[in-house]
């Protein structure tokens, strides 16, 4: 399976972590978890160490949710498994750094902050399908809630949306997780 890329998709709570896991658990020893949550609060710091404690301790973790695939490069080292947990979070980063006064976002800037966004994106999973046997990328479904009711949700649910079509369209298989159960979609 070297380079294969399997997409995981579904709502919040839905199981995508726990699958994605389970997938890397046939694949060996060597595997990546990246980690892109940013523990900016004591929720946020319990939720982590929750993930971490769910995952073998001899996988590797690395947190970060810009640079994915210069870090990759720059390491160097080839993985039985990689898995990028999750893409909707890392969106969140790179958007919070912009600030969170969205009204202010000319289009251009918009184009700007996408573009960044999708840069990033492509360039992790180049580095995992270089590095890794096979790679594991989860996001959160955003198109089938309620339309949000601020500019910046749309901005987000926008470029999240994007995101996930970009990621489906490139991935060797992908899966829907509900209440627990995949779909396998490709």
């Amino acid at each position: 399976m070297k380079g294969q890329l399997v997409y995981i998709t579904g709502g919040a709570r839905s199981g995508k972590s726990t699958f994605a896991e389970s997938l890397m658990m046939e694949q060996g020893h060597r595997i990546l978890y990246i980690a892109t949550a940013v523990p900016f609060d004591r929720e946020m710091k319990d939720r982590i160490t929750r993930h971490r404690q769910t995952r073998p301790s001899f996988w590797r973790t690395f947190e970060a949710y810009k640079g994915i695939g210069q870090l990759l490069d720059r390491r160097g080292e080839r993985f039985d498994g990689i898995i990028l947990d999750c893409v909707t979070v890392m969106i969140t980063n790179i958007l919070m750094e912009q600030g969170c006064d969205a009204h202010d976002w000319n289009r251009k800037r918009l184009s700007s902050i996408e573009t960044a966004v999708m840069h990033e994106v492509n360039s992790a999973v180049a580095g995992m399908r270089t590095w890794g046997d096979l790679g594991v990328i989860v996001s959160n479904e955003v198109g089938m809630g309620l339309v949000p009711d601020n500019h910046l949700g749309r901005v987000f649910r926008d470029i999240a949306g994007r995101v996930n079509q970009l990621l489906a369209d490139k991935a060797d298989g992908g899966y829907l997780l509900v209440s627990g159960i995949p779909i396998k979609l490709k």
